[in-house]
């Protein structure tokens, strides 16, 4: 059977079980739409959340990442995986017995002013854009690929699938329907994973296998390392970014993911605060299981391409006799070849042929066959980057894709992959989906301009907003601002530097007032857009970057810049309510303690 036919089967009978379980589990009222009713047991919240947090950039990019980046790209593996025990340990006991469900509801109530609902509804919603344009981006990649289609159309196919389950089945039909996309996910991704050890170390497990001595003495990591240093480039393991950019970037990770609005409502769906600590322990196991694999793939990954585009003697191989997925990538217009010095070969080494960004693709090959390529960049090299090849643009978000493929490996393999990587991204699109939508319907309409309207008008408006942020997420997908990595590190940024301060100082600082958490999440939002629009958009240099800070790790000053503001405005304005602060007293006192809280000093009743 073709690996066309395969592809068509897998996706298709995915398609088929997400959507079965929608029409199953569909939402029919407001608590089944924004919290699937509260009654998941911890286990299956713990796998819906899993699959809700592994998405297009864990699945699809962050091997990618790593593989061409190196010792750089584990910023996200460490950044995305402490912050989600930030979050488990940290902040999700107390938002659950809290009892709001969303994030710009949290900050509503607890700083008792729809001022502050209104800004947290304008971040959450912001970041959720920002967020879903990487997943939306990740489905018309791999429809490109395995169902010839062009990307545009892919994203549209996407948006036709998410709005059968997360429009009509709400969060209830989302939680259901991601732990059967949890399965297909870890199933792609760790199958093609253990091959891929077994064959280049002779260990079945990649984590294992990442420090395996091969027949040479060297470990595959010495092995990486000397034969990108023998191309020109940096060795695997010696990073580009100073040490400073490497800790802020990891900051920024941590803290965005504690700020997520799309995680933190997976919180909501168990039935008490002991279920959702469980389902966040039994999260952290199922997200361990793909991203402690991660590095293995990556490195291998990075092994087999270099060693398949150059050929065995390393001069690089003859265009007419690349394999077919080579070409089959380079049509999908996420491979480039410019054979730079006329060789006819396909020759992977370290050069500035491609500087200042990622090329358009066009439609006419050169004399040789090559895909020819215009530059739409600003002609200065980011130094941030690996160098990149001289005849060869390779996209970082096909590694994982192609490494079956690369690898010669049954076709099979190849169709279960594009069917996990459709799993991602559309789990964590549907999630985000369901932020925009009830942060419309919840918190602007009920709680702020319409809170007399009834239940059933109340779904409508979230449906309503379901399908508008579905068609803008669409747009997003199609015009995406960078890889999904990329992507995904910007909506990080902004939730570290907006709502994560106001949701840690809400539950850990009573004195933490009204203006304060306002001021610090407008200085926070409207720092970390600039700097970006700058770098991003304008310009900028990394000559440039304040404090030696990148514009994706820019987050943390902006945090850090946020805290200040707050507490500064918080000294110069009255104390929130009396009743607030009890309010927060009793979120932070476990059940069974004895002693009460004085309100007025914290300390205890002797």
């Amino acid at each position: 059977m073709s690996l066309n036919v395969l592809s068509f089967l897998f996706i298709g009978a995915s398609f088929a079980l997400y959507i079965g379980i929608a029409i199953w589990t569909r939402a029919g009222s407001t608590r089944e739409f924004y919290i699937a009713g509260g009654g998941v047991s911890p286990m299956a919240n713990g796998m819906a959340t899993a699959a809700d947090w592994m998405s297009a950039a864990s699945f699809l990019s962050l091997a990618g990442v790593i593989a061409f980046m190196g010792r750089d790209g584990s910023v996200f593996l460490m950044g995305w995986t402490g912050g989600y025990v930030m979050l488990a340990l940290l902040l999700a006991p107390y938002l659950r017995k809290f009892g709001k469900f969303t994030v710009p509801d949290f900050i509503g109530d607890r700083y008792y002013s729809n001022l502050a609902r209104g800004v947290a509804l304008l971040c959450a919603i912001l970041i959720s854009f920002i967020y879903v344009a990487g997943q939306m981006r990740g489905v018309g990649i791999v429809f490109s690929r395995y169902l010839q289609v062009q990307i545009e159309w892919g994203v549209v196919i996407g948006m036709v699938i998410v709005f059968c389950y997360a429009v009509l089945g709400g969060m209830k039909g989302v939680t259901y329907t991601q732990v059967a996309q949890y399965c297909v996910m870890i199933c792609a991704f760790l199958v093609p994973a253990l091959f891929l050890s077994l064959m280049m170390s002779g260990h079945l497990l990649p984590q294992s296998g990442l420090g395996a001595q091969l027949d040479d003495g060297r470990t595959i990591l010495q092995t990486l390392d000397g034969m990108l240093t023998e191309l020109g480039f940096d060795p695997y393991t010696q990073g580009q970014r100073s040490t400073w950019d490497r800790f802020m970037l990891t900051l920024v990770l941590m803290c965005g993911t504690a700020g997520l609005p799309h995680i933190i409502v997976r919180f909501f769906t168990v039935p008490s605060v002991r279920d959702a600590r469980e389902s966040a322990g039994w999260a952290l196991v199922f997200i361990a299981l793909l991203y402690t694999s991660v590095p293995g793939v990556a490195a291998f990954g990075r092994i087999n391409l270099v060693q398949t585009l150059n050929g065995p003697d390393q001069q690089g191989v003859v265009y007419e006799e690349m394999p077919d997925w080579f070409k089959t990538w380079e049509d999908a217009g996420l491979i480039a070849w410019h054979d730079h010095n006329g060789d006819g070969r396909v020759q992977y080494a370290a050069g500035e042929s491609f500087v200042g960004g990622r090329p358009i693709f066009t439609a006419e090959r050169g004399e040789r066959g090559e895909r020819l390529l215009t530059n739409p960049g600003s002609g200065q090299f980011d130094s941030t980057r690996q160098p990149f090849a001289t005849e060869v643009y390779i996209d970082h978000d096909i590694l994982v894709l192609a490494n079956p493929e690369i690898a010669n490996l049954p076709a099979w393999v190849v169709a279960l992959v594009a069917a996990g990587a459709v799993a991602a991204a559309l789990s964590t699109a549907a999630g985000l989906l369901l932020v925009i939508s009830t942060s419309v319907s919840h918190d602007l309409m009920k709680k702020t301009l319409r809170p007399d309207m009834s239940d059933r008008q109340e779904l409508r408006y979230a449906r309503l907003s379901a399908i508008l942020a579905l068609l803008l997420a669409g747009y997003a997908g199609i015009n995406p601002p960078g890889f999904v990595a990329e992507v995904v590190a910007l909506a990080f940024g902004l939730a570290a530097a907006t709502v994560f301060p106001p949701i840690l100082m809400g539950i850990f600082c009573r004195r933490m007032n009204m203006a304060g958490a306002v001021s610090g999440m407008l200085v926070g939002l409207v720092t970390t857009l600039a700097y970006v629009f700058y770098f991003k958009i304008i310009g900028g240099t990394p000559e440039q970057w304040l404090l030696g800070v990148s514009p994706e790790a820019f987050g943390a000053v902006a945090m850090v810049l946020n805290i200040m503001t707050a507490c500064l405005v918080m000294w110069l304005t009255p104390p929130p309510p009396e009743h607030v602060q009890r309010l927060i007293d009793n979120v932070r006192v476990p059940r069974g303690v004895r002693w009460p809280v004085k309100v007025q000093t914290g300390a205890r009743k002797k």
